[in-house]
C-alpha cells in the first residue's frame, strides 16, 4: 500500500514545508486535509483544510472528526506544524519553553493520539513528525526550542516501539535549516542583533552543513512520501537527519 487513494492529515500546511508535504501526498493519489491558524494561507493552497491551533487538543479532535467525515479514515498523519525562538537562556522565561513545547511537541501528542483508533483498526498507518536537526544536537541561544524538537524525536521513538506490531510506522523528519518563510523571521532576527546582511546570516546558519545551503521543501516532501510508500515499511522510530551531513 502507498499514499495513493488514503487519507492524509498533515499540521501546519498552509506554507513552507506543511505545504510542500500536502502537495506531493495529493500528486500521489492522497486525500488530503491541511490544518493550520491561517485560514487564508489554507485557502491559499488549493486544497481541503480546517482552521485549528494543534496545542488545543479539543478543537483538533472536533477538526479530524469534520475531516474524517468528509474524507474518510486517517491513514497518514504528519506532524509538521512547528514554530521557533532564539536567545539565551538566561534571558528565557518559563512561558517561552512552554511555547515551544506547545506546538513542537504537544502538536506532535495530540495529533497522533487523534488518529490512532483509525490506524489501529485498519491494520496500517503512517505518523510523521517534522522535527529538526535540533532534535538530534544542539545549537546555542535555542535552548527551548532544541528541547521541544528532542522531546519529539523521544516521542517518535517511543511510541514506534509501542506500535511495531500493528502496521503503523512512527518517523521523525529531521531536516537542517529549511528555506521557508519561518526561516526568514529568523534571518530578520539574526540581521536585527548582528548588522549581517542576509547572505552573510544565511552562511552563518549552514556552516555546519558540509553541502554549505540551506534544505529546500520539495526534499523534506520527497522524504515523506517515500515514508508512505511500501518500500519504507521496514522504516520504524528513524530520526531522519536531511542535512547534507551535518548530523
Amino acid at each position: 500500500m502507498s499514499a495513493s487513494g488514503r487519507h492524509a492529515v498533515v499540521t501546519g500546511g498552509g506554507s513552507g514545508v506543511g505545504a510542500a508535504i500536502a502537495h506531493a501526498l495529493s500528486g500521489a493519489g492522497a486525500a488530503v486535509t491541511v490544518i493550520g491558524r491561517d485560514e487564508a494561507k489554507l485557502a491559499a493552497q488549493g486544497l481541503p483544510y480546517e482552521v485549528c491551533d494543534v496545542t488545543d487538543a479539543a478543537a483538533l479532535r472536533r477538526a479530524l472528526d469534520r475531516a474524517i467525515a468528509a474524507r474518510g479514515p486517517i491513514a497518514i498523519a504528519v506532524a509538521n506544524a512547528g514554530a521557533a525562538t532564539s536567545g539565551p537562556l538566561a534571558k528565557a522565561a518559563p512561558e517561552d519553553l512552554d511555547a515551544m513545547l506547545g506546538v513542537n511537541l504537544y502538536g506532535v501528542f495530540h495529533l497522533w493520539q487523534a488518529v490512532l483508533s483509525d490506524m489501529t483498526g485498519a491494520g496500517w498507518g503512517r505518523l510523521i513528525a517534522v522535527a529538526s536537526t535540533a532534535g538530534l544536537k544542539g545549537y546555542a541561544y535555542a535552548a527551548p526550542y532544541c528541547a521541544a524538537k528532542h522531546a519529539a524525536v523521544g516521542l517518535t521513538r517511543a511510541l514506534a516501539q509501542e506500535l511495531g506490531r500493528t502496521g503503523i510506522t512512527v518517523n521523525a523528519l529531521c531536516p537542517g535549516f529549511v528555506d521557508t518563510p519561518l526561516l526568514d523571521a529568523s534571518l530578520d532576527t539574526i540581521r536585527a542583533a548582528t548588522g549581517k546582511d542576509r547572505a552573510t546570516a544565511i552562511a552563518d546558519l549552514v556552516a555546519s552543513n558540509p553541502q554549505k545551503r540551506l534544505i529546500h521543501t520539495d526534499e523534506v516532501a520527497s522524504a515523506a512520501l517515500w515514508l508512505c510508500s511500501d518500500g519504507a515499511a521496514a522504516v520504524n522510530g528513524h530520526a531522519l537527519s536531511l542535512s547534507g551531513g551535518e548530523v
